[in-house]
C-alpha cells in the first residue's frame, strides 16, 4: 500500500505544470554607465609620480555633501578581494585609517574637493584607489591607479638561479630596496627591451620571462617575442628567480674607483661618513636612472663595484650621445650587469656606496 501511494505521488509530480527555471540567460545588451549624481569623472583613469614624491589623486563633488554624507576613500586590493578604507570625510572633519592614514590627508581646497594627497609615496602604494559618496542607502564612486615610474630588475640567489619560492622572492626584492614586480611592470619593461631568459616570479604569483630576441637556449626561435608565461605554479613549492621593480631613491649613491676586497669595499663606504654603506642593488639601479635633480649626470660609470648583497654590478644607461663601450651591454640586456657573487677575499673591485639624506 506504501508503495502504491509513494508511486502515484511521483507520478502526480510530472503530471504539473513545469516552473520557471531559476537561473536565466539575460536578454538584450547592457545600456550604459549611469550618469554620476554626486561625483565629477577624473580627466585621467590613472596617476603616475616616483618614490618619494607626492601622490595627488583627485575627486571633485558636484555640489556640497548632503546632510549625513560622507566621503570614503580605499585601496582596492583585488588579489585578496579587499578594500582598504584610508580616509573618511563629513564635509567638516576627516579620519584616516590603516597602515596608509599617517601618510594620507585630503587636499581640502574648498567644499567640493575630496581629493587625497599621500606624502611620501612608497613602492608599495603603487594599485588602485577608489573615491566613493555614501548618502543614506545611495552610493557612487570613481576609481583611479596610481602608477609608479621605475625600472625593473631581474635578481638571482647567490647560490644560483631558481632559488626562490613566491614568499622568497618577495622577501630579496624587499632587501634590496625594491618589490616584486607586477606582470605590467615587467611588460613594459620588455617593451622597453628588457631580454632574460630566466624565468622570475612576479607580484600577482605568476612565473614570467621577458624575450624581445627569440632564441634557442630561451625557449626555441619559432615563438615570437614576448613576456613568456609558465603554467600555473605553486608559491610554496616552485622555485625561480624574482622579478623586482624600484622607483627614485631619497638618498644618492657614489662609486669609489680602487681594487677593493669585499671587507675593503664595505670600509671605504664607511669612511666616507654620514651614515654611507655599500649601497642596495635596488639603491644602484634607482640612482642610474632617477638622478637627484635635473642638472645632475646620471650615474653610469660602466665600472664594476660591490654592493651590499656581495654582489659585483654596474649600472649601464644607453644613450645616443654617449655610446657605451662593449662590456656595458647592448640595448636588449638589463639596466644593471652583473658579474655575478665573487670571491669576497680574492676578488678586488671599486665600490658603490649609498649616502642617505
Amino acid at each position: 500500500m506504501l508503495f502504491l501511494l509513494l508511486f502515484l505521488a511521483f507520478w502526480g509530480l510530472h503530471l504539473l505544470p513545469k516552473a520557471a527555471a531559476i537561473y536565466q540567460r539575460p536578454t538584450g545588451t547592457p545600456g550604459p554607465p549611469a550618469p554620476l549624481r554626486f561625483l565629477r569623472p577624473p580627466s585621467v583613469p590613472w596617476v603616475r609620480v616616483r618614490r618619494g614624491s607626492v601622490a595627488l589623486l583627485p575627486c571633485f563633488l558636484v555640489a556640497e555633501l548632503p546632510p549625513g554624507g560622507r566621503v570614503r576613500w580605499s585601496r582596492v586590493e583585488a588579489a585578496a578581494f579587499l578594500e582598504v578604507v584610508i580616509v573618511v570625510w563629513d564635509g567638516v572633519r576627516h579620519k584616516s585609517y590603516g597602515p596608509l592614514g599617517s601618510r594620507a590627508r585630503l587636499k581640502g581646497r574648498g567644499p567640493l574637493d575630496a581629493s587625497l594627497a599621500l606624502d611620501p609615496v612608497a613602492l608599495e602604494d603603487e594599485g588602485r584607489f577608489r573615491c566613493q559618496v555614501v548618502s543614506g542607502l545611495e552610493d557612487e564612486s570613481i576609481a583611479l591607479d596610481l602608477q609608479l615610474e621605475g625600472v625593473v630588475f631581474p635578481y638571482q640567489s647567490i647560490e644560483g638561479r631558481y632559488k626562490f619560492n613566491y614568499f622568497d622572492a618577495k622577501k630579496v626584492c624587499q632587501e634590496q630596496d625594491a618589490r616584486l614586480a607586477t606582470y605590467g611592470q615587467l611588460h613594459k619593461a620588455w617593451s622597453e627591451g628588457l631580454d632574460w631568459c630566466n624565468a622570475g616570479w612576479v607580484l600577482e604569483g605568476g612565473v614570467h620571462y621577458p624575450i624581445v630576441r627569440p632564441r634557442e637556449p630561451c625557449g626555441g626561435r619559432s615563438l615570437p617575442p614576448g613576456v613568456r608565461t609558465y603554467a600555473h605554479r605553486d608559491a610554496r613549492l616552485h622555485r625561480f628567480d624574482a622579478f623586482c621593480f624600484t622607483s627614485a631613491i631619497t638618498g644618492r649613491v657614489s662609486f669609489i674607483r680602487g681594487h677593493f676586497t669585499f671587507r675593503e669595499a664595505s670600509q671605504a663606504c664607511g669612511a666616507e661618513g654620514g651614515g654611507a654603506s655599500l649601497a642596495k642593488v635596488g639603491q644602484l639601479l634607482g640612482a642610474g636612472h632617477f638622478p637627484p635633480s635635473s642638472s645632475s649626470p646620471r650615474l653610469d660609470p660602466c665600472k664594476a663595484g660591490w654592493l651590499q648583497d656581495g654582489s659585483v654590478r654596474f649600472p649601464r644607461v644607453i644613450t645616443t650621445e654617449t655610446p657605451r663601450p662593449p662590456h656595458c651591454g647592448g640595448v636588449h640586456d638589463p639596466a644593471l650587469r652583473g658579474l655575478g657573487f665573487p670571491s669576497k677575499l680574492r676578488r678586488k673591485y671599486g665600490a658603490y656606496c649609498y649616502h642617505p639624506k
